[in-house]
């Protein structure tokens, strides 16, 4: 008993003490000083104040404008003309277009406590669809045609979970996903040719 009365001492000591010097010298720590001091900042810099953002929003913002950017858009090509041109798909799914296809499974773990990692990926990528339509017209786009390419990509690989608290332990198992990638755009059709 005796040793919490002192404790109760101590700590009552202590939080005059605080107060004291907190009141006494002139800084604004306390209350809306804070705030008061961030807002003549922001009008003097012409900006807005020091907002705490967690980078897992700042990473699906650059992530969402990545996608977009590389794998959002579908290109409108200029005619092939010609008998021998190469009239067949081209472009095979990257590995880091199929990574992004597939499930997440791997967000939201916490550093050293629950994490999931894919090690050892291997892709396989066939080709199941190369088709070349006919003209017909498409609005914002004129006359063109619509080359279907699809892809079926294999991905295996090993699903490792380790958690290091309150049981540490690590499990590996050999996953196998499917994913299909499509990759279709438009080709301008080239107008009749004029006999001169």
């Amino acid at each position: 008993m005796e040793g919490l009365r002192n404790l109760m001492k101590r700590m009552c000591v202590l939080a005059g003490l605080s107060l004291l010097t907190c009141t006494s010298s002139g800084c604004k720590l306390l209350g809306s000083g804070v705030w008061d001091q961030l807002f003549v900042s922001s009008k003097f810099w012409v900006a807005s104040p020091p907002i705490p953002v967690s980078p897992y929003w700042s990473q699906l913002i650059e992530d969402t404008y990545w996608e977009e950017q590389r794998y959002g858009k579908a290109p409108v090509l200029d005619p092939v003309e010609g008998e021998n041109a190469p009239l067949f798909c081209l472009d095979d799914p990257s590995p880091d277009e199929i990574m992004r296809a597939l499930p997440d499974d791997t967000a939201g773990g916490w550093p050293f406590l629950a994490e999931t990692s894919r090690n050892n990926v291997r892709i396989v990528v066939e080709p199941i669809v190369d088709k070349l339509e006919e003209c017909r017209f498409i609005p914002l786009v004129g006359p063109a045609r619509t080359h279907k390419c699809h892809y079926k990509c294999t991905v295996y690989y090993e699903k490792v979970i380790r958690s290091g608290w309150p049981i540490p332990f690590t499990h590996t198992d050999n996953k196998i996903e499917v994913v299909y990638v499509d990759h279709d755009h438009l080709i301008r059709c080239a107008g009749p040719a004029t006999g001169g």
